[in-house]
Order: structure tokens, then sequence, then C-alpha cells
């Protein structure tokens, strides 16, 4: 059986690789390492379908060190010592470890002395930030380079690299008449869009005939890409924060489209549905205070009525939360008041605040001239709510929006003492 396209066109070089130039360019950082011959222990960051391992293989050979990989997902603690003896017994190795994230703690912790001393070179391939996902002390004992997805460039390279050199796509007579599905398809991942097209030029070889790729013959092929969406991974973090920070910025079209990618990915929809409830307050709070209402009972709707129809609701949700005028005034009160409560300390309440629920407390002074707002016009008299140490101080400052402008105009009537 013939290898994938993918394994057959494999690089064997450094200079070979496509869309990486930024290390492996003669000025490239990991050009220069290779001539050095010193190896250190590294990391390399990157999507899928970059060339992570390609670059490890490539790494090993050119400074001759033997090479073992590892996938963190079927191996453990006994694989990595098995290897770290056959290291230490027969010389320096290149330990390449896929997903290396994927290890926990006591996994990583497992290679700390044989990284330290220098049996093993260890590279690892994550398509997380290590900063999250590899503990800090290996973190410290590995240089982390960063790989790219391919652009529509790098892509169109590979594409003519395969039709070329493939030695089974080049006996073919293939014409790229158009290439944009494939492209959009493959998501900047190089051995999607080469398993994509050797699937696209088996399905539409007749014998004898010249074989036209078009967009229309890929989409039709490949049927529907699934969305590329981690539901554990940086992925869902990175895009839970474009959505919430499109609704911040009051873009409905951009907020719908990340939400959309959540749905396609199969996020839960009352992770989503949530963070409208949080984004109401945190992001329009009293500027609209009836966003909170409407985002609380989108997550009730979802709730009750579940996929698909969900969608139709957070949208409406989404798009009414978008849309509204904007204030972070809640957010900042409870953060500044927070941040105070840390520098004073527990400041004692007032006299005239406490509840004097025994005769003892009464003899103290405690609710003493106490006055209660209920007996004076329009439900308002001014006396001291602060302890005595914090007097005058102002945590909560009205947004610039309609809603609380009227708030402000009330309280400089009523809070003279405070700067509004």
């Amino acid at each position: 059986m013939a290898e994938p396209l993918a394994e057959r066109l494999r690089p064997q070089v450094l200079q070979d690789i496509i869309g990486q130039e930024h290390l492996t360019g003669e000025a490239g950082t990991l050009a220069k390492i290779l001539k050095s011959r010193n190896l250190p222990s590294m990391l390399f960051w990157g999507p899928p379908g970059t060339g992570k391992t390609t670059l490890a293989l490539i790494l090993a050979k050119e400074a001759g060190i033997a090479f073992k990989s590892l996938s963190a997902i079927s191996s453990g603690v006994k694989d990595i010592r098995e290897v770290i003896q056959h290291a230490k017994a027969r010389g320096r190795l290149v330990l390449f470890i896929d997903e290396i994230h994927r290890f926990n703690k006591s996994q990583q912790d497992a290679l700390l002395e044989a990284v330290e001393r220098g049996y093993i070179v260890l590279i690892g391939a994550t398509t997380e930030n290590p900063s999250f996902e590899v503990n800090a002390a290996l973190l410290s004992r590995c240089q982390v380079y960063t790989l790219k997805a391919l652009d529509k460039s790098g892509l169109e390279r590979l594409i003519a690299r395969a039709l070329e050199k493939d030695s089974f796509l080049s006996k073919y007579n293939v014409e790229l008449k158009e290439s944009a599905a494939l492209l959009r398809l493959s998501g900047g991942d190089g051995r999607k869009l080469l398993n994509l097209l050797e699937v696209v030029v088996n399905y539409l070889h007749e014998e004898g005939k010249d074989i036209e790729i078009t967009n229309d013959a890929v989409a039709a092929i490949a049927q529907q890409r699934p969305s590329i969406y981690d539901k554990d991974g940086e992925q869902h973090y990175d895009i839970i924060s474009a959505f919430i920070k499109s609704i911040r910025g009051s873009d409905p079209n951009a907020a719908v489209y990340w939400l959309a990618r959540m749905i396609e990915g199969g996020e839960d929809l009352k992770f989503i549905a949530r963070r409208l409830v949080i984004a109401a307050s945190e992001d329009i709070g009293l500027a609209n205070p009836t966003a909170l209402i409407m985002a609380n009972n989108t997550f009730q709707a979802v709730n009750v009525v579940g996929y698909p129809e969900a969608e139709i609701i957070l949208s409406q949700c989404v798009i009414y939360l978008t849309t509204s005028p904007k204030s972070n005034a809640s957010y900042r009160a409870i953060k500044d008041a927070r941040q105070l409560v840390k520098q004073t300390g527990d400041l004692g309440v007032p006299l005239h605040l406490r509840n004097a629920s025994t005769q003892l407390m009464k003899q103290m002074g405690y609710g003493k001239n106490y006055q209660y707002a209920h007996d004076f016009p329009g439900n308002f008299v001014p006396q001291e709510y602060m302890p005595d140490e914090l007097r005058s101080r102002v945590l909560y400052q009205p947004g610039a929006n309609a809603k609380e402008r009227q708030y402000q105009d009330m309280l400089r009537q009523q809070w003279k003492k405070y700067d509004y």
C-alpha cells in the first residue's frame, strides 16, 4: 500500500520546508543552529501540518544524532525512562515527543534530569501555547520556536511541488484550473492540503483523460470540512476571546461569525450562553440594564430548547448585546472596591450603621443616629455610609451613555460631597 502523499513528499533537507523561512532560511534560527551542530532542547509550537515532525527529523539527521520519537497520547513515564536508559547506555539522542502538551506534570518531570544532563535533546511538538501547557521547569530548559500556518503562497507552492515531483501524481496530466477550494479547506495545514489533493486527483482520474481541478469539483468531493476547534485547547480560548471582544466592540457581524465558529465546532451552547450573561453585565451593565435580563432569558431558553433551534436564540441575543450601548462602570466599581479593601483592610463599620440587636449594643451606641431613608422626602437623606477613613471615596463613576448620565445627574443632586 502506497504511503500518503504528505509522507511521500516529506522534505529531507531544511531548505525544502515551505512556510517556515523565518526558521529554515539562510538567516533562520534553526539553520544557524545546524551549522553549529550543537542542538539545544526545543519546543515547536504551531498549528497542525506546519512541519514540526519534519523539522525534528531533519535536525537530528543533519546533526548526526540518533532519533527516537514518542507520542504523548500513547506513551507514559515507563516509555520515557526506557528511552533515557537507552541514551545513557548508547550515547546522546534526539527524543521527539509529539503533542507534548498532553503529558501530565509527572510525565514532564521525568524528562528534566535527562535534559539537564544532556543525555537527550528534547524536541517537543505542540499545538497549544507552551506557556500554559508545559511546566515551568521543563520550559526553562527549552528554546521555543513558533511555526506559522501556511499562507496562500506557501500552499500553492506545495501543490505545484506535489504535481511536479510526486512519483504518482506526476504521471497524470493535471490542470489546476482553480485552487481556492483546496486552499480554503486546508486551513493552512500542509498535510491536510496534500491529502485532499491526492483524494481529488484519484477521484477525478479516468484512464486516458486529463484531470481538471475546479472549486466545484473539490467542494463536491470533500463534502463538508469539519470546523477546526479544540474545545479543551487554545483555540477554544482564542475564539471565545474574539467573540467577547467583538460584542464589546459593537461589531455584530464579527460577533455572529465567532458565534457560528463555536457552534460549528461543537461548543457547549450553555457555555456560550453563560458568557453572554457575563458580557451583559461586564460590558453593557447600567448603560442598558435590560441586557442582563435578555442574556439571562437566553440562558434559560437555550437550556429548554437545545440544539439546533437554540442557535437562533443565541444569535438574537448576540446581536442585541453587540448593538447595545456599552458601560463597564459596574465592572470597574467592584474591581476598584476590592482593591481598596485589600489596601485598607478590615475597617470598622460606623456605629450608626451597626445592628443593635441587644440592649448592651444599644448602650454602646450601635444604631444611634441612624436615619431611615424612607422617613425623608424622596426616600433619601445624606448620611455617611462609608467607614470614617474612606469618607467621600468614589468607586462608581457613571459611564458616558444616556442611561448613566441620568444616574449621574441624580447622584450630583443627592451627594454633594462626591465628585460626580
